[in-house]
């Protein structure tokens, strides 16, 4: 498991396999791509909040071990921008929400450092972001200049569906089975955002596992109203 030596840890579900890529499987492919030949210069991935960007950089650090590292860059601001000195020692450096440090000069110096570190070393960079590199406010004009050379990728948002069968997935992949009217049901009675959905399935995983019972509308019921949801 790739870290730094803080806190940092990666979801042991976080993986290529159990990412529901309908809308993003060019997106898909080329991080598996990415991952499987170690070669190119990573990508820029952005998209809306929990569209599964996170889980697609861990999905990357996942695949290669101890040669990539997952830094989720805004909730080490505090910090300082010295925690980007040692990282591109790695193959792959994978930074999330790259774009809470635009407009902070020391921030923006260590990540121009950073990148060519990486570049000298034909290493990857992969980051995400709520937008592209052009409009995230960057005011580095050199910064700006090298991170549009990475290939962009837009992550598309799931449709009700495709949320039932993104859901459906990650049960499957925790042994768990979640029968259509199951998903259904959640998906009417709790917050909608895949984050939300994927916290309360593990929620629903730990209750099953003590109760020892499938996830049926009943059984789901009452864990959200012991949860007041």
């Amino acid at each position: 498991m790739s870290q730094l030596a803080l806190p940092l840890s990666l979801q042991d579900h976080a993986v290529f396999e159990s990412f529901w890529a309908v809308g993003n499987e060019g997106l898909l492919s080329y991080l598996a791509a990415l991952a499987d030949t170690r070669a190119g210069p990573g990508c820029w991935i952005s998209g809306a909040r929990s569209t599964g960007k996170t889980h697609l950089l861990q999905a990357i650090c996942n695949r290669l071990g101890d040669d990539a590292v997952f830094l989720p860059i805004d909730q080490f601001m505090d910090h300082g921008p010295e925690i980007l000195d040692d990282i591109a020692t790695r193959l792959c450096v994978c930074l999330d929400n790259v774009d809470s440090i635009a407009a902070n000069d020391d921030w923006e110096l260590a990540l121009f450092a950073l990148w060519n570190q990486i570049a000298d070393r034909d290493g990857l960079l992969v980051v995400t972001a709520s937008s592209a590199p052009r409009d995230c406010g960057f005011l580095l004009p050199d910064l700006q200049s090298r991170l549009t050379r990475l290939p962009v990728f837009l992550v598309e948002p799931l449709d009700e569906e495709n949320r039932i069968r993104a859901l459906q997935l990650r049960a499957s992949h925790r042994g768990l089975e979640m029968p259509d009217d199951t998903a259904r049901f959640l998906l009417n009675r709790s917050r909608r955002d895949m984050e939300s959905l994927y916290q309360l399935l593990d929620r629903l995983d730990a209750e099953a596992l003590k109760a020892q019972r499938r996830l049926t509308i009943p059984f789901v019921r009452n864990v959200l109203l012991d949860a007041g949801a």
